[in-house]
């Protein structure tokens, strides 16, 4: 982040002067509406076209640039908003910025420039195709990226991964002590605790995807450790070479 915010001051004086040279506002606000769909509107995050969805309405809501610039880049801190200046090309960024902008009435948005880019090692063919098919749109809700964040891509539901699995079959029969069984109102469902306090019972409902949060009277809930759910029961919609295209790419971006 330290990059991202160093840049920050210069980066708002940019956007509010005029569009930069060289770029074409359509296709601007297509990159933007396509890099929306696959990190904002995924899961439990906004909804399509800035609609409400677990995260608030992003649409019509007089936003003005200097917010959305610095929300994009910034994140908001105690929520699951990432600061996707730390995560996502300068482009991106830029892109995103300019279709959020027109879903709040600018018609014209002034985007930011994109400074040179940090050199970073290229993804290999098959990694780049696993980061394709971790945020799948395709698939809807039986994709990585509704219950894992990586590069701040999807929704961090389950905590990150301390070690790469090896094979697909290891991925496949990936174990899942984390999860528990909580019974409420007669119902038992597999869950991810996040919080268990005198005021309330705080977890993920796995019961089908996406992950339902909800937040339950202690009294009302029993939690029994273990449950019957297993991390293959929602990574059908993949075969295995997709699989380890996704496991080729995890293990060249992510950093236990």
């Amino acid at each position: 982040m330290t990059g991202a915010r160093g840049g920050l001051g210069a980066w708002c004086l940019i956007a509010a002067g005029a569009l930069a040279s060289g770029q074409n506002l359509p296709d601007i606000l297509k990159q933007g509406e396509k890099v929306f769909n696959q990190t904002c509107s995924t899961g439990y995050c906004h909804g399509v076209r800035g609609s409400a969805g677990a995260a608030p309405r992003l649409a019509a809501r007089g936003f003005d640039r200097l917010f959305i610039f610095n929300t994009v880049m910034r994140g908001v801190a105690g929520t699951a908003m990432p600061a996707f200046g730390a995560s996502l090309p300068r482009s991106d960024v830029s892109a995103v910025f300019a279709y959020v902008a027109t879903l709040n009435g600018i018609a014209n948005p002034n985007l930011p420039a994109a400074p040179a880019a940090t050199p970073q090692t290229p993804l290999s063919p098959d990694a780049m195709r696993g980061r394709e098919l971790f945020s799948d749109a395709v698939r809807g809700f039986a994709r990585c990226s509704t219950c894992h964040q990586v590069n701040g891509i999807g929704i961090s539901v389950a905590t990150p991964m301390a070690q790469i699995p090896a094979s697909v079959p290891a991925l496949r029969a990936l174990a899942t002590p984390e999860v528990s069984t909580a019974t409420a109102d007669g119902e038992t469902m597999p869950a991810l605790l996040l919080s268990n306090t005198s005021r309330n019972v705080i977890l993920y409902d796995l019961t089908a995807p996406p992950p339902v949060l909800r937040t339950l009277e202690p009294a009302a809930v029993k939690i029994a450790q273990g449950s019957a759910w297993r991390h293959a029961s929602v990574i059908g919609s993949y075969d295995d070479a997709e699989l380890g295209s996704i496991l080729i790419y995890l293990r060249e971006v992510v950093k236990p």
